[in-house]
């Protein structure tokens, strides 16, 4: 792989134009991603924060303890939305997809420009009208909107579910952009074999996307036609279906999942071989593997309505397709621990938070076997442990690959390096902080704990109490994390162009890169996870 003349630091995307004008009007597929980051950080902090309420209501039983009953149904209606709409779908692609997947492929920016920005600005105001609910008479319908009680239930019901209309189209525009990107500008010998797995994961996400958020879309506006109209669509007091709505609902939410995981999986492809000094284990099956993920997530959305009356041929049938999903998930996990078997492993913060998605996306994708079948899900259905699985795999999955990416591209977006102290003490806040959150919700959930309930029996008092305890670690860890990368990119040690000895063509570009991401037109002559013999 030719590297790039690394001579020019002075000029690089963060200054190649000054003021706040020119990064709104920014068509930089860069600068772009960092507004992303900036935006699904800022949603971040709000959701944890509701969520951090919810956990302190919470940590004794018989409600009341903190706020209303009322008030917690809205609290927990903001959490879900906004983490699952707003954070956790746009987070990898948003942000590490938007800068790093162009210079991955040797192009010096998306296909599209400027949509590239309209994407996001239309991202904004879904965000901005979601959030809008919050001072004009709330919601209190669960981030699923289900029906009829979504049509029926006062406050500002339209305004959450139009926001999150909305955001569906910035997740479409971003899509077909980088679908584009990857077919058209790829450099030259930069051959389908030869392409980055997060590239491959970014397309497969790209293409459920596409396929999957029409539906939500036309779903969401469907509900506010009725909501407004009194059509009857969904409520069965107007001639509606309700079951139909959760139907349409989990024919988008669950592919939703795996836009949530698959570029988490992308980024944790990238790590592990850089930092086990390794070739990637069976590459072509990762590759395969993501569009086996993205397959099998459109036809199992009926494991979720199990005690919906359904027959029992459905149900059966739902619950044989869904262990399918244990099949190419299986092959990437194999394939990432056969990378590191031998390897010669440094535990760098990136590293670290890849062990830590392995751990909790398996515990998160073992318990959905438990869901996926019949007789366990009937009795689990609605309880705490489905709380528990899907934390495991959205956030403890998803965030873990997010911030795991952060760290390792951080000294490509600042050109500075973070501190590995202070980065590891983070890294076990948040790792112990989110197993002592989720996990004793397995237990308290098998015990018949029901979710979204704001009071409960006094027997589940100390899960719930160690589950609130573990709440406040997560948060600090976070916290922590925010104060040292914001400090460390200011007043950081200078990082090389290649600090971890990568192979990928983002990493033979300047650190921090110029505007048009390489000095010269890059040509790739080598398969990029090739690592023998390199040391960091």
């Amino acid at each position: 792989m030719a590297h790039a003349n690394s001579t020019s630091h002075g000029s690089n995307y963060l200054n190649h134009e000054k003021g706040l004008w020119s990064w709104l009007t920014t068509v930089d597929h860069k600068r772009i991603g960092l507004m992303y980051l900036a935006t699904v950080l800022t949603y971040f902090l709000v959701g944890g924060i509701f969520a951090l309420l919810i956990r302190l209501e919470l940590f004794t039983p018989g409600g009341g303890n903190l706020i209303t009953a009322q008030t917690y149904n809205r609290f927990f209606t903001y959490h879900g939305a906004i983490m699952v709409f707003l954070v956790i779908i746009p987070a990898i692609p948003g942000s590490i997809g938007n800068f790093v997947l162009p210079m991955m492929v040797g192009a010096k920016d998306v296909a599209f420009p400027k949509l590239n920005l309209f994407s996001y600005y239309v991202y904004l105001a879904g965000g901005i009208f979601a959030t809008l609910a919050l001072f004009l008479g709330g919601a209190d319908t669960g981030w699923t909107f289900y029906t009829p009680y979504s049509i029926r239930t006062s406050g500002a019901v339209i305004l959450v579910v139009f926001g999150a209309f909305i955001a569906g189209f910035a997740s479409i525009l971003t899509a077909l952009n980088f679908i584009i990107t990857i077919h058209k500008l790829r450099a030259q010998g930069q051959s389908w074999s030869r392409l980055p797995l997060l590239c491959w994961s970014l397309y497969a996400t790209s293409v459920i996307q596409i396929l999957a958020t029409p539906v939500l879309a036309i779903t969401l506006a469907l509900l506010i036609f009725e909501r407004v109209f009194k059509i009857g669509i969904f409520d069965p007091a107007l001639g509606g279906d309700a079951v139909l709505f959760q139907h349409f609902f989990w024919f988008y939410s669950h592919p939703a999942v795996y836009i949530m995981i698959l570029p988490a999986m992308g980024v944790i492809s990238e790590i592990i071989p850089v930092f086990s000094r390794k070739p990637i284990f069976g590459y072509k099956a990762i590759a395969l593997a993501s569009f086996g993920i993205a397959l099998v997530a459109f036809i199992v959305w009926g494991h979720h309505m199990f005690v919906t009356g359904q027959s029992e041929l459905a149900n059966f049938v739902f619950s044989l397709l869904t262990m399918f999903v244990a099949v190419p998930t299986g092959v990437k996990v194999f394939s990432w621990v056969g990378t590191m078997y031998k390897g010669s492993l440094t535990f760098n913060a990136p590293m670290k938070y890849a062990m830590g998605f392995i751990e909790l996306f398996t515990i998160g994708g073992l318990t959905g076997v438990f869901l996926a079948t019949l007789p366990i899900d009937v009795h689990l259905t609605d309880t705490y442990f489905v709380i528990a699985h899907f934390h495991y795999v959205m956030v403890g999955g998803t965030i873990m690959g997010f911030v795991g990416g952060m760290h390792y591209w951080f000294p490509k977006v600042t050109g500075k390096m973070y501190n590995e102290s202070s980065a590891s003490v983070a890294f076990w806040l948040i790792l112990l902080g989110f197993n002592l959150t989720f996990f004793p919700q397995f237990i308290a959930g098998a015990q018949g704990m029901p979710r979204r309930y704001w009071s409960y029996l006094p027997e589940f008092t100390l899960m719930n109490q160690l589950s609130t305890i573990g709440s406040w670690f997560l948060a600090v860890g976070f916290a922590w994390t925010a104060i040292y990368m914001i400090r460390d990119a200011r007043k950081g040690p200078k990082a090389g162009d290649n600090p971890w000895g990568a192979g990928t063509l983002e990493w033979q570009s300047p650190s921090p890169p110029p505007h048009d991401n390489f000095p010269v037109d890059p040509v790739v002559t080598t398969w990029p996870y090739d690592y023998r013999g390199i040391k960091i």
